[in-house]
C-alpha cells in the first residue's frame, strides 16, 4: 500500500491551499513526515516545507439488536497537513 491513500477535499482544506498553500492528505497509518514529504513530493512535482501529522483512533459503537448487543468500530486514521513552498500549487481537480 502507497503512502498517500487520498486528499482531503473539504471547504475548511480548500480555504487553508488558498490562503497558506497548505494541502491535507490521508496518509497510512505506518508512514512517517520523510516519507509524507517524499510521496508528495514525486506524485506532485513540488517542494514541501512542512509535514504536521495528526493520528485520529477509530470510533467505537454498540448497537441493541434482537440478536443480542452488536460491538463495532471504524479505522483509524492518519491525516497529513503538508506546507508547500510558494509558488507551488497542487490542483485536485485537473484530472478528474
Amino acid at each position: 500500500m502507497g503512502v498517500l491513500i487520498k486528499p482531503i477535499i473539504t471547504e475548511k482544506m480548500t480555504a487553508d491551499s488558498e490562503l497558506f498553500n497548505r494541502y491535507g492528505f490521508y496518509v497510512n497509518p505506518e508512514a512517517n513526515k520523510l516519507e509524507i514529504k517524499q510521496a508528495v513530493e514525486e506524485t506532485y512535482g513540488v517542494t514541501v516545507e512542512k509535514v504536521r501529522t495528526m493520528n485520529y483512533g477509530p470510533k467505537r459503537s454498540t448497537r441493541y439488536t434482537k440478536t443480542g448487543i452488536q460491538h463495532g468500530k471504524t479505522n483509524a486514521r492518519k491525516k497529513a497537513i503538508v506546507d508547500v513552498a510558494e509558488g507551488d500549487i497542487i490542483d485536485f481537480y485537473a484530472n478528474l
